[in-house]
């Protein structure tokens, strides 16, 4: 603990569905709920108007649109939020060395190590900046809490909720703790706040009054004398800047039970690369790729295979989770896969492994044992960071369609219609960029307008007009938004 408030946890207030908010004018001040849009979706988050509704994180996508029915259900678009992040993330350190980013929208800082902040009138101005700040390089709000511990930084920065700041003195943890749910407290889940629960111990004040001797008997050594250290305000974990990542992985969960086991093997393909582009977007590699497969009951199997090295090549990550997937039965459906890489470094080692294979395909060359060039795409695997088909609409679902000069499988089939999620980038050819507001019966309905615009005017096309294309997020960030005349319809 420290004698001043010095460390300052950073979140900001609703971050994925105010950066939408914030690059769609038209849903300013509007319920907006960011998730998956299937049957299975979830909500990653909601904003401060769809949460008066009950909408909250966790909950499913179809309940949250029972509650808030005239909220605006987008996909995520984590490229922006990233980018974002990083603007965020850089005012943070001019403030000091010593940041913890913990995720892409909350961070702490220590102000004493980047000599910003020696007490608690420094602390309060330095917190005040700082929002500032973030305000006017992005257009969004955050909540900042002060205090001498991290454990109360970040139960201050919840008490400021939502835009606003909240020091916590030191000397006065104990009596703003006491009243406070035991839930307030770092590893308190809701396994432990139900067993506390039955002990007749819901608050935090009765947590301290009960002991070091009783909670440990009640929950374990290490843990009891942790909760009862915490319930006195006693917190002395240090900022660390650079959280080391121990894995990078990717997953979908799957509106309708996958069967085919071409389709599955196809999905793993695509969750490879997807995981390899992240992977390489982090700056690592990783010694140990990761199988998760969820099957129709709900059971979870996970399977991994360690290399001989780190890698972030594609093609090896592809044919190490296509090994995996041999072993998993995958009888009577799967609801979702995922791929992921641990034992993570920050340079890469070719592996052995396929350096070995493509010896042993040279030396095979010559009597016509080794595969032809392009054998992996054949296959449907494709190259780093696609999926090995077409790159499709945001949000597209739908079966992997085959790769171009690829021999069909039977008799052929009709071809897909073009889907498009609501949220999603679009460019028109006429109209300029917008995104997606809705789509159903072969139409598609788009608003045009851009960040930092008026509210845009909306056109509604087919799924499969030529002059609209899916785009990237244009940046919320930068130069001022030239606001282009949408034309007439004629």
């Amino acid at each position: 603990m420290r004698a001043a408030p010095t460390i300052l946890h950073l979140d900001m207030d609703a971050f994925y569905a105010s950066v939408e908010q914030a690059s769609k004018p038209s849903l300013r001040g509007k319920a907006v709920i960011v998730g998956g849009l299937g049957p299975r979706g979830v909500v990653a988050t909601a904003s401060y108007e769809a949460r008066r509704f009950g909408v909250h994180s966790a909950m499913p996508m179809a309940q949250a649109r029972r509650l808030c029915p005239n909220g605006a259900c987008l996909i995520p678009r984590f490229s922006l939020y990233r980018a974002v992040s990083d603007v965020v993330m850089a005012l943070l350190r001019e403030l000091s060395p010593l940041v913890e980013p913990l995720s892409l929208d909350e961070a702490f800082v220590d102000l004493e190590a980047g000599g910003t902040a020696f007490d608690a009138e420094s602390a309060l101005e330095t917190g005040q900046r700082l929002r500032a700040d973030i305000q006017g390089a992005t257009g969004l709000s955050a909540s900042v809490g002060l205090a001498g511990s991290k454990m109360l930084a970040k139960v201050a920065s919840e008490g400021a909720k939502p835009d606003g700041l909240l020091l916590i003195e030191p000397g006065t943890e104990r009596a703003l703790l006491a009243p406070m749910s035991v839930r307030t407290l770092p590893g308190v889940g809701p396994a432990t706040g139900e067993h506390l629960r039955r002990a007749g111990i819901t608050t935090v004040g009765e947590l301290a009054e009960a002991g070091e001797d009783e909670l440990v008997r009640m929950v374990g050594r290490s843990h009891g004398v942790g909760l009862y250290r915490m319930a006195l305000g006693l917190d002395d974990r240090p900022v660390v800047a650079e959280r080391d990542a121990k894995s990078v992985s990717v997953e979908d969960t799957f509106d309708v039970d996958l069967h085919d086991r071409v389709r599955i093997r196809n999905e793993v393909q695509r969750l490879a690369d997807r995981c390899v582009h992240r992977l390489r977007d982090s700056g690592h590699s990783g010694r140990t790729i990761v199988l998760k497969v969820r099957r129709y009951d709900f059971s979870t199997l996970t399977r991994s295979e360690t290399l001989r090295g780190p890698t972030d090549d594609p093609a090896v990550v592809r044919e190490a989770a296509a090994r995996l997937l041999e072993a998993v039965d995958t009888t009577g459906g799967v609801r979702l896969l995922g791929v992921g890489v641990t034992g993570l470094a920050d340079y890469t080692q070719e592996d052995l492994f396929a350096q070995s294979m493509a010896a042993e395909a040279a030396s095979a060359g010559e009597g016509g044992a080794a595969e032809p060039d392009g054998a992996a795409e054949a296959a449907g695997t494709g190259g780093p960071g696609g999926s090995g088909a077409p790159a499709g609409p945001a949000g597209s679902g739908g079966p992997a369609e085959a790769p171009e000069g690829a021999e069909p499988a039977g008799e052929p089939e009709p071809a897909r219609e073009r889907r498009w999620a609501a949220g999603s980038d679009v460019r028109h050819a006429v109209y300029g960029p917008g995104w997606v507001q809705g789509s159903g019966v072969g139409r598609v309905t788009v608003r045009f307008e851009r960040p930092g615009s008026p509210p845009g005017r909306v056109r509604t096309f087919r799924v499969d007009d030529p002059e609209l294309e899916p785009s990237d997020p244009l940046p919320l960030v930068g130069e001022p938004a030239v606001v282009e005349p949408v034309p007439e319809e004629g």
